[in-house]
């Protein structure tokens, strides 16, 4: 009998595989990775014995590329192509960091303007991650209904800077566009429209039983293992833990509104399961309206957008590491100025790839059909992750 037949096998990873164990790939081209991601599954059976997630096919060189641009400002476009789900979150991150370097303080209402379009996005971001998670354990309906209310969101960004998707609209020192002429009534008109949409969602699907059984008591991740593991956003606070960046380690002008941080409290199975951390972001949801309806209420109706907007951006030589709150977490963006035009280096902390680094820990031990319901739990975008 040849060698090779005899030779023990292994995973990718070098673990032996004891025969009655099987290697399943899940994805890359899975419709329930949200993305290109391949799963390598060892399974016994129906029971999924460990995880090897194997990451890479969208990666973009987003960090050489924004070494290599002429300016700082020409690096938000790449940002938008990060977290594509979440494009104002991550260019107000890098917008913020470069403005720290700079020592430069935006004008009033372009805060105010950043806070909006920053919740707005959220709950954009949310809705598309809860309309998906239903369509992944076999609810249509409500991911119809999801991309219906984020219709309205999408019209309000595209008003303002003609984009639906990739906006590059939150520059260093401000924003690219001042609001059009009756965004503010538009955007009261909105929350008020979709507040009540949120019970909508909960009796089509948070309450579902079918919905519950499938994602109560599966893939829990206890509080202290989402905390060594450097998980963030609604991955760290479905686990009970109570911690927000836009509370705890306060940016731009969220200080100045009344809200509250959500976290998991296994009202449904164990604290830090699939359905807490799907409540969690329903939960957002509300409270991202609660800022934006204060927002509008408090925003400055005269002021400059692009008064602080530096004709050439030449930081002093140093570096910086400043952290936002995104969708999925704690995106961060650390820079080294050389004192050049360009960024020396630009680095940016995925806050989806920390939270899918914890997949294995919440992976083994269920079903395999239970890895559909723990995959989409996460919120992973891809194009973060790879970057």
């Amino acid at each position: 009998m040849p060698e090779t037949l005899t030779a023990p096998l292994k995973t990718s990873t070098g673990r032996l595989l004891r025969t009655e164990e099987m290697v399943i790939n899940m994805g890359p081209q899975h419709p329930s990775t949200h993305g290109v991601l391949r799963l390598e599954l060892v399974v016994e059976g129906e029971i999924v014995v460990d995880v090897i997630p194997h990451i890479g096919y969208l990666h973009r060189c987003f960090e050489k590329h924004a070494e290599h641009m002429t300016n700082y400002q020409q690096v938000i476009p790449y940002c938008d192509r990060m977290d594509y789900l979440a494009s104002m979150n991550m260019d107000w991150g890098y917008a913020l960091a470069v403005e720290k370097l700079l020592g430069l303080q935006v004008p009033e209402r372009v805060e105010y303007i950043r806070v909006i379009m920053g919740e707005l996005q959220r709950i954009a971001s949310h809705l598309i991650a809860l309309g998906t998670y239903g369509l992944d354990v076999g609810a249509f309906t409500p991911f119809l209904f999801c991309f219906r209310d984020r219709e309205g969101i999408l019209d309000l960004f595209e008003t303002t800077c003609g984009a639906r998707l990739l906006y590059n609209y939150i520059w260093v020192g401000g924003v690219s566009h001042d609001l059009p002429p009756g965004f503010v009534e538009k955007a009261k008109a909105f929350c008020k429209y979709f507040r009540p949409n949120i019970k909508e969602l909960n009796d089509l699907l948070t309450y579902n039983e079918i919905f519950i059984k499938r994602t109560a008591n599966i893939g829990v991740l206890p509080a202290d293992v989402a905390i060594a593991y450097g998980c963030s956003g609604p991955m760290l606070r479905g686990s009970g833990v109570n911690f927000d960046l836009r509370r705890d380690d306060p940016y731009s002008i969220y200080d100045r509104f009344n809200w509250e941080v959500q976290v998991g409290k296994g009202e449904m199975g164990t604290v830090g399961d699939c359905w807490d951390r799907y409540m969690v972001r329903v939960r957002e949801m509300e409270q991202s309206l609660n800022i934006i309806e204060q927002a509008l209420e408090q925003i400055p109706t005269e002021g400059d957008v692009q008064s602080a907007v530096p004709k050439k951006i030449r930081p002093p030589v140093g570096d910086v590491y400043v952290r936002s709150e995104s969708p999925r977490g704690e995106i961060g963006f650390y820079i080294i100025s050389d004192g050049s035009t360009s960024p020396y280096r630009v680095k940016a902390r995925s806050p989806a790839f920390v939270n899918l680094s914890v997949l294995p820990e919440i992976s083994k031990g269920y079903m395999i059909a239970d890895m559909i319901a723990i995959v989409g739990s996460v919120d992973i975008v891809l194009g973060e992750v790879d970057r």
